[in-house]
C-alpha cells in the first residue's frame, strides 16, 4: 500500500490545519464546563496521565484475573483441562465482547468521560465480589453455589471494563488538537506508551499477584486490584478541569442503520452521474458541522442511494432531521464505508488474537507438564508471560528511537513503517510464535516417551524456562500488530465514531477469544472419538497438543496471506 495514500489521516474532515497559536482547541473540544478549551490549560499529557492511572488499574484488575484464571478453574473449582480453557476463552471474550456497550453509551448517550465514571464502580463491585467468594473456604458454600457467586464476580468485572477499555484510549487521544501539528505528533506516541503501561500492567500481575495467588491466597490478590479500582476513580475525578471533551453528536449506530435503510429503499433508483448531486448539508446547515464533512468516494456505490435527492415533485420530504430514513448525507454513507473497508483488516486480528489467547490457556498448561524449578525457586507456569511483558518493554522504545527513525530514512513516511507493514510484521511473529510452540511440544512429548512418563500425569524433565521464546515472540508481534491495530482504528475512525471504532478494536480481541471457544469445542469432540485420549487430555502426556499448535500456526499463515492479498488489492485501488 501506498504510504501517501494509507496514512492520509482524517484530517480532510477539517477545512485546514491550524498554525497551532490559537488559544482555544481548534477541533471543536470542550472543557468539563462545556465551554471552548483552552490549549494551555486542558489535554496534552497533563490529562493523559490520569486517564492512563485509571488505565493502569483496570488492567491490573483484568490482567489480575485473566493471567491465572485457568489454575484457578481447575485447582480451586476444579473443572477439566478443556473446561477451563475454554471457559477462560469465554470470559476473555466477554472482556472484550462488552466494549461494544461502552461504545453505544459514550459516543451516543453519556460520552467517553461519563462512561468511564459509570464503568469504574461496576468494575469495582465484580472485583469485590470475587474477593470475597476467594476469601471464604469453600466448605462454607453449598453445591453449585460457588461457581455461581465466583462466575458473577468474574462477568460484572467483564461488564464494567466494558466502558473503560473502549472510551480511555479514545479519550486519551481526544485531549491532543488534531488541528495542531505539534499537538497531533505526540499523539502516536500517546498509544505506544499506552500500549506499554498496558505491559507494566501484565507485569505486575504476572509476578506480584501470580506470585500472591499461589503462594499466599487467591484473596489477597483480588484484594489489591479491588483498592486500586477506588483510587482510580478518584485521581480520575480529580482531573476533570483539565480534560477535553468532544460533543455528542447523533448515535452512529442509528446513523448507519438509517443509511442501509434508506439504500435499501431506493434501490431501483439510478445513481447521477455527477457525485456533487448526492445530498449533503451545506456551511449554513444549523443540523451538523460541516468542517467534519467526509469527500465522497466510489467504492460501494450502492449505499450512495442513500443519498439520492428525490425530485421536488415526490411528496417525501429532504428534511434531514424529520426524515433521515429516506435521506442520508455523503457524510453517513462514507462513514458506513469507512466502517466496511476496515472489516478485512479487523477481519485478520481474529486468528491473532486466537494466538494469544494461548498465553492464557494451553500455554499455561503446558507449563505445569513442565520442570517448573530454576535453581531454588519453583516458577509459577502463569509467571511465565513476563517474558513477553519485557518483551514489549524493550521493544517499545527500541520501535520509538531505533526502528522508525531507521525505517524513515527507506520509506520516507514520517512514522517510519505504514500501518498496513507495521501489521504485517506483527501476523508474521505471531505466526512463528506458534510454530516455535508446535516445536517445543513435539521435544517435550519425545522426552515424556524417552522417560515413559506417557500414561502419567506428571511433569517431563524439560525446564519451562525453554517456553520463553514464545512469549517473547509475541511480545514482539504485539508491539507491530497490537499498538498498530490501536492506532489503525483511531486514525481510521470518522469523528463521530471514535469509540465504536476502539470498540471494534477490543470486538477483534472477544471474536479470537470466542473463536478459541470454538475450536476447543470441535477439537475435543473430533479428537476424542473411539476412546482416544485426544489432542489436549487431563493428561498432557499421553495427548497432542502440537497437533493443535501445528493448526494454529497453518491458520496464522493463511491469515497472513489473506492481510497481504488485501493489502495489495487496497494498494491498486488507490493508485489506478
Amino acid at each position: 500500500m501506498e504510504a501517501a495514500d494509507e496514512e492520509r489521516p482524517l484530517l480532510h474532515l477539517l477545512p485546514h490545519l491550524q498554525d497551532g497559536s490559537s488559544e482555544y482547541a481548534s477541533d471543536g473540544s470542550v472543557d468539563i464546563n462545556k465551554q471552548p478549551a483552552l490549549k494551555r490549560n486542558t489535554g496534552k499529557w497533563r490529562a493523559c496521565y490520569m486517564i492512563l492511572g485509571v488505565e493502569f488499574c483496570e488492567c491490573v484488575a483484568f490482567f489480575a484475573i485473566a493471567k491465572n484464571l485457568v489454575t484457578y478453574l481447575t485447582t480451586v473449582l476444579h473443572e477439566s483441562k478443556v473446561t477451563a480453557a475454554r471457559n477462560v476463552s469465554a470470559w476473555v471474550g466477554a472482556s472484550f465482547l462488552t466494549p461494544l456497550i461502552g461504545a453505544f453509551l459514550a459516543d451516543t448517550y453519556l460520552g467517553r468521560y461519563w462512561t468511564i465514571v459509570v464503568s469504574l464502580p461496576v468494575c469495582t463491585v465484580g472485583m469485590l465480589v470475587l474477593t470475597v467468594s476467594a476469601s471464604v473456604p469453600t466448605s462454607y458454600y453449598r453445591v453449585g453455589v460457588h461457581h455461581t457467586v465466583v462466575y458473577l464476580g468474574l462477568y460484572l468485572a467483564a461488564l464494567g471494563s466494558g466502558g473503560i477499555k473502549p472510551c480511555a484510549p479514545a479519550f486519551g487521544a481526544d485531549q491532543f488538537d488534531i488541528g495542531d501539528p505539534m499537538e497531533l505528533a505526540k499523539k502516536g506516541s500517546f498509544f505506544n506508551w499506552y500500549y506499554f503501561l498496558i505491559n507494566l500492567c501484565s507485569l505486575l500481575s504476572s509476578t506480584v499477584l501470580v506470585w500472591l495467588q499461589d503462594n499466599v491466597g487467591w484473596g489477597v490478590s483480588f484484594a489489591i486490584p479491588t483498592v486500586l479500582m477506588v483510587l482510580g476513580l478518584a485521581v480520575f475525578v480529580s482531573g476533570s478541569r483539565v480534560y477535553r471533551f468532544r460533543k455528542l453528536g447523533e448515535s452512529p449506530f442509528i446513523s448507519l442503520c438509517q443509511v442501509m435503510v434508506a439504500a435499501a429503499r431506493q434501490w431501483r433508483m439510478e445513481l447521477p452521474d455527477d457525485n456533487s448531486l448526492l445530498y449533503e448539508l451545506t456551511r449554513s446547515s444549523p443540523e451538523a458541522e460541516s468542517s467534519h464533512k467526509i469527500q465522497h468516494t466510489n467504492q460501494f456505490r450502492f449505499l450512495d442511494k442513500a443519498a439520492i435527492v428525490l425530485p421536488p415533485s415526490d411528496k417525501t420530504c429532504t428534511v434531514l432531521p424529520t426524515c433521515s430514513w429516506k435521506l442520508c448525507t455523503v457524510t453517513q454513507v462514507e462513514e458506513l464505508k469507512i466502517l466496511l473497508r476496515m472489516f478485512p483488516i479487523w477481519a485478520s486480528f481474529v486468528i491473532f488474537y486466537a494466538v494469544s489467547g494461548q498465553l492464557t490457556s494451553t500455554f499455561i498448561e503446558q507449563g505445569m507438564v513442565m520442570d517448573k524449578r530454576v535453581g531454588p525457586f519453583a516458577i509459577p507456569p502463569a509467571s511465565l508471560s513476563i517474558f513477553g511483558v519485557f518483551s514489549v518493554l524493550i521493544w517499545v522504545p527500541i520501535y520509538e528511537t531505533v526502528l522508525v527513525p531507521l525505517a524513515r530514512r527507506y520509506t520516507g513516511n514520517e512514522k517510519g513503517f505504514s500501518q498496513t507493514q507495521r501489521l504485517g510484521i506483527g501476523f508474521a511473529m505471531s505466526m512463528l510464535t506458534m510454530v516455535y510452540s508446535a516445536m517445543l511440544e513435539m521435544k517435550r512429548l519425545a522426552i515424556a516417551q524417552a522417560s515413559s512418563l506417557e500414561d502419567q500425569n506428571v511433569p517431563v524433565p524439560m525446564s519451562i524456562l525453554w517456553q520463553a521464546p514464545s512469549y517473547v515472540l509475541h511480545g514482539a508481534s504485539e508491539v507491530f500488530a497490537g499498538i498498530g491495530m490501536t492506532e489503525f482504528f483511531y486514525d481510521r475512525a470518522p469523528y463521530s465514531m471514535k469509540s465504536l471504532c476502539a470498540a471494534l478494536a477490543q470486538l477483534a480481541i472477544a471474536s479470537g477469544s470466542y473463536f478459541n471457544t470454538l475450536v476447543f469445542g470441535i477439537v475435543a469432540v473430533a479428537t476424542t472419538r473411539g476412546g482416544a485420549p485426544g489432542w489436549i487430555p487431563d493428561n498432557l502426556n499421553e495427548g497432542h497438543l502440537d497437533y493443535f499448535f501445528w493448526m494454529m500456526a497453518a491458520l496464522s499463515i493463511l491469515n497472513l496471506a489473506q492481510f497481504m492479498h488485501y493489502s495489495l488489492r487496497y494498494r491498486e485501488k488507490t493508485t489506478s
